[in-house]
């Protein structure tokens, strides 16, 4: 087992109490979990992480209880908490490519609602790598909530370069019932054909068509 350097373990320290559940104050329960699987916490990290949730901490209720109050993330499920608990306790803002590609919905969504910038980039720049014609739809749905301006071009022009075999697919159906005004903008989009330089066979002049 190779040995830690001083600067490892002083980058390691939140996450040392964390391990070893020093001092937490704070349970932390997902909507589909109960109290037993709650996941405990310090009030301080997840405060200087996240503005919603300092606001949560200096609720009367949280401050005045002799007893670990539970907040619950009521759109999470376990796993997809505890992958935004393992962010938050990142000494060098990242997290592991595996939670990233799992839950990259769940956290896109609780950056935002929590405030946490740096997380909603990482979670945007990973869905935009992952942009495909099968998954296409479906981002450019989730950049409309909040709306996302890189996020939605991305997922637009993957959309636009691929409406041919999307037009035809069981998901765009759907999405055209859920969101008739973007479906008639890719649409619209798809119709138009960007303009062509060509040169005169004879005289060799130029011209657009």
């Amino acid at each position: 087992m190779a040995t830690q350097s001083n600067k490892d373990i002083f980058l390691g320290g939140l996450r040392t109490l964390f391990e070893e559940q020093w001092q937490v104050d704070v349970l932390l329960k997902a909507g589909n979990s109960d109290e037993r699987a709650a996941i405990s916490a310090h009030k301080l990290v997840l405060a200087s992480r996240s503005m919603v949730l300092k606001k949560m901490m200096e609720s009367d209720e949280l401050k005045s209880s002799s007893k670990l109050e539970t907040v619950t993330f009521s759109e999470m499920k376990h796993e997809e908490l505890e992958a935004l608990v393992e962010f938050m306790y990142s000494v060098d803002g990242s997290i592991s490519p595996e939670s990233l590609k799992k839950h990259v919905r769940s956290l896109y969504l609780a950056a935002d609602k929590y405030e946490i910038p740096h997380l909603r980039d990482l979670c945007r720049k990973h869905l935009i790598s992952s942009l495909n014609s099968s998954n296409a739809l479906n981002i450019l749905e989730l950049a409309q909530i909040p709306f996302d301006k890189a996020l939605n071009d991305a997922a637009f022009t993957t959309i636009k370069n691929n409406i041919s075999s999307i037009a035809s697919s069981a998901e765009f159906k759907l999405f055209v019932v859920n969101h008739p005004d973007l479906s008639v903008e890719i649409m619209k989009a798809s119709l138009i054909r960007p303009r062509t330089s060509a040169s005169c066979h004879y005289c060799g002049s130029s011209f657009r068509y």
